[in-house]
């Protein structure tokens, strides 16, 4: 997942609130539903290994580091 790391700042503007598929480096399914997204990838790459990742919007990143202050 360096390849994520790497390009995390650009899928946050282009994907916010979406789950996505990766495999090899490739953005291969984006959409709104998880499970979806990972029969839509496996239906199109059935022998490689898929990796799902979600990408919070700006909503759920304030969120999450307000909960996390507060119980700091």
């Amino acid at each position: 997942m360096d390849w994520f790391t790497e390009n995390s700042k650009e899928l946050s503007y282009k994907y916010p609130g979406k789950h996505l598929a990766i495999v090899e480096d490739k953005v291969v399914a984006v959409g709104d539903n998880a499970l979806v997204v990972f029969e839509e990838a496996k239906a199109k790459f059935p022998d490689k290994k898929i990796s799902m990742v979600y990408i919070p919007t700006d909503e759920e990143l304030v969120t999450v580091l307000w909960i996390l202050t507060i119980q700091i």
